[in-house]
């Protein structure tokens, strides 16, 4: 793995995860704070997990034995459905303003951030390489519309994918 040399003196290295180097002291308000952000069953994921299983569509949870725990998986026609929130992953569409940077310790947000949105790139590469398509949907893009467009890109790409294995 490669990182931006901004990033190399920040974050410590283990598997498939970065770390970002803190101080020892933690206020006990903002660690409660920061104790109530959720993983999974977040709003954004519940939307667009109704929608879905509302459309016929049935799939599995957090696959643990994927890479990067994809939130939504069709196991029979290898489709990993990413649900982002925008300001976690740093949405890159300019037009988000859910993906704005904080305004205080960006010593500390900047390198986490953007940490987060490498993982996430890395992630979706090693998936793609196994034959994997990956769907990233980010929390601005929870909207009824947007979500039955969504619908119809997942039900197009598993027509694809039975057609692909029938002429195999």
């Amino acid at each position: 793995m490669t990182f931006p040399p901004w990033a190399k003196s920040l974050l410590v290295q283990s598997s498939m995860r970065l770390a970002v180097r803190t101080t020892n002291s933690v206020d006990p308000a903002r660690s409660a704070q920061m104790a109530l952000v959720r993983g999974r069953d977040t709003k954004p994921e519940l939307l667009v997990r109704r929608t879905l299983h509302a459309a016929g569509l049935r799939y599995r949870l957090q696959a643990k034995d994927l890479i990067g725990k994809p939130d939504l998986v069709f196991r029979s026609r290898q489709i990993a459905v990413f649900v982002h929130g925008c300001f976690w992953h740093q949405h890159p569409d300019q037009n988000c303003r859910l993906a704005r940077m904080p305004k205080s310790k960006l010593d500390f947000w900047a390198p986490k951030l953007k940490g987060n949105r490498l993982r996430d790139e890395r992630v979706k590469i090693a998936l793609e390489k196994r034959g994997w398509r990956v769907i990233e949907v980010w929390e601005c893009q929870t909207k009824p519309e947007d979500l039955s467009k969504l619908v119809e890109e997942i039900k197009t790409l598993m027509k694809s994918s039975v057609s692909v294995l029938r002429d195999t």
